[in-house]
């Protein structure tokens, strides 16, 4: 990382969303079009990317001038006066010489400065009350793509696109889709100004271990690209220009890091049983198949959580039932002879939406979403069920439904699992009979009638990161409402202990597959309520394993009893991180 002793080191604070530290340059994407190239420039080159921008506007305003006079040829209406704005526009002198000084300033390439100011001036316009000169930002979207077009080649040599180096990546905000795209390779962590440390784009940073905050406000207006910084995971903090000092008491940060990480990994192959004989299976969630190798030597026994949604949603058209079963039957190959747990569909709320809508729901988190969209697609959810499985000849594979919230839906998605069987049975095409089927506990009402979903599923897995939004009615997405997102809310953890009992009363185990399972502050809650197997992120798998290993279940048993009959969250976090501290102090971030 470049010296840059001309820029006094800043801060920029936010919240933090992944842990971990990422040291490089940053490369800044905002809304609407896409970013162009980014590479330094010397003192001698700046006169001539400012003769690259003169000659774009101008072969710009004269494309412009040709349209508006063919419209006016073909319709002899005032249509084409959107094409006299977009000239003015870039007549404008404020911007034609904010452009041009800031080439000199910056001493990058005259397309970048010129996306880089027009995204400032884009996002001002944005965050104006006055809707009408909002929805002008599209004409200025279109005039500043049509000008970027229009640069030719012929300036300074460029250095490599971001994307073929590593960088820290800042953007207004990302989806889950963008976070899944991320090329990890490059990418060695990302800020955004929008989210929460709840949001699902969070919880798929930290299931991938790239560091990442969130809620840093005007980061793509305060941020240059190519600025070198550091991004601290942990308290959330950007630091920008950072000075010799800050860089070695980073990277003793890092060595320290790096210890830790390799003694979790001397015992990564050893059973994740607690000190005094209880056994917990602990597995790990993906998302992607690329995932297997890392989720394979993390130790992890198993997929816990394999979220199909990536497959099915991040293209363009849904894969069919060959494709699916091709994509399924490798990851079970590949986790023998341990068991693959494959959700189905679960899109909606802050997820991936299952298909555009004619109008937009008024709230996500309450509508279409999980099991609900499979049930009202059922040729999809046929072809998904008859993929999963024909998986099922290759390994160990279980089904689990995602959102149900009564009886009537696990009835529905079971009778669509045994009409696939009978299919498959009479086309002659082996499937393994007694797969098991599980269901989601999620929503409140499931988690109050698991005496009665009990009996017709085969395990529960406990989601606890809509369980605790559904619980305490707080998005979690929501900065306002951050706040009232507690996992330790008494009710929660008492609805969390009322879904084991009742799976224990019929037979059946329970897993926690959200975020609490990744959470070793809460291990010792969750394994004295009495869950019996985790399933995290590859990247947490051995950090949870030493943390099981380390506990003592009784002790945990006792706590929790304890924490049953506190009245406050803060009280009962307290009495798990105190048995965490003792045990496994050094682990915590």
């Amino acid at each position: 990382m470049p010296d840059e002793t001309n820029h006094p080191e800043t801060t920029l604070q936010g919240i933090p969303a992944s842990p971990g530290i990422a040291m490089a340059p940053v490369y800044v994407v905002a809304r609407g079009f896409s970013a162009p190239d980014v590479y330094p420039i010397h003192d001698e080159h700046v006169e001539a990317e400012r003769e690259r921008f003169r000659a774009a506007v101008e072969l710009t305003k004269n494309q412009l001038r040709e349209l508006q006079d063919r419209l006016d040829h073909l319709s002899h209406t005032r249509e084409s006066g959107i094409f006299e704005a977009h000239v003015m526009l870039l007549e404008d002198k404020a911007v034609y010489d904010r452009v041009l000084r800031a080439i000199g300033e910056r001493k990058q390439n005259a397309e970048f400065v010129f996306y880089a100011v027009m995204q400032t001036f884009l996002e001002a316009m944005r965050r104006i009350p006055d809707e009408y000169l909002r929805e002008r930002t599209a004409d200025i979207e279109d005039v500043s793509e049509r000008l970027l077009r229009n640069f030719r080649t012929g300036g300074a040599p460029r250095k490599p696109h971001p994307d073929e180096e590593q960088h820290i990546l800042v953007a207004y905000d990302l989806s889950p889709s963008d976070t899944v795209s991320l090329d990890r390779n490059h990418i060695l962590g990302f800020a955004t100004e929008q989210g929460s440390a709840n949001s699902h784009t969070a919880i798929l940073a930290r299931a991938f271990g790239v560091p990442a905050i969130v809620g840093v406000e005007d980061a793509v207006m305060d941020i240059t690209a190519l600025t070198p910084a550091i991004l601290d995971g942990y308290s959330g903090k950007i630091i920008l220009h950072p000075t010799d000092q800050t860089r070695a008491r980073y990277d003793k940060i890092l060595e320290e890091k790096k210890k830790i990480r390799s003694e979790l990994e001397s015992h990564r192959a050893e059973a994740t049983t607690t000190i005094d004989g209880r056994e917990i299976t602990l597995s790990a969630n993906i998302e992607l198949e690329h995932e297997l190798p890392l989720a394979r030597h993390s130790g992890a026994k198993g997929i816990g959580l394999y979220r199909t949604e990536y497959l099915l949603l991040n293209g363009g058209e849904i894969p069919g039932e060959c494709e699916q079963a091709e994509v399924y039957s490798r990851i079970v190959r590949a986790m023998k002879p341990n068991l693959v747990i494959m959700r189905t569909l679960d899109a909606g709320g802050d997820k991936l939406p299952a298909e555009p809508l004619t109008e937009p729901e008024p709230n996500p988190f309450l509508g279409w979403r999980g099991i609900r969209v499979s049930l009202a697609r059922p040729a999809m959810f046929r072809e998904q069920l008859r993929a999963i499985l024909r998986a099922s000849a290759h390994g160990k594979v279980a089904i689990m439904f995602p959102l149900v919230s009564g009886l009537s839906e696990v009835w529905r998605a079971r009778d669509a699992v045994r009409t696939c069987m009978d299919e498959l049975e009479k086309e002659g095409v082996p499937f393994d009979r007694t797969i098991p089927i599980g269901a989601m506990i999620e929503v409140p009402s499931a988690a109050l009638c698991a005496d009665l979903l009990a009996p017709e599923v085969d395990f529960f897995s406990i989601g606890t990161n809509d369980l605790i939004q559904y619980t305490v009615a707080a998005d979690r997405v929501n900065p306002h409402v951050a706040s009232l997102y507690r996992p330790t809310h008494p009710a929660v953890i008492r609805l969390i202990r009322r879904t084991i009992d009742a799976a224990c009363d019929n037979g059946i185990p329970t897993a926690v597959c959200g975020e609490m399972a990744g959470d070793i502050t809460l291990t010792p809650l969750l394994i004295g309520l009495g869950v019996e197997e985790l399933s995290v992120g590859p990247q947490l798998v051995p950090r949870v394993g030493q943390a099981i290993r380390s506990l003592s279940h009784a002790e945990c048993a006792a706590m929790a009893d304890e924490a049953l009959k506190c009245s406050r969250s803060s009280r009962i976090c307290e009495l798990s991180l105190d048995i965490a501290r003792a045990r496994y102090g050094h682990l915590l971030d």
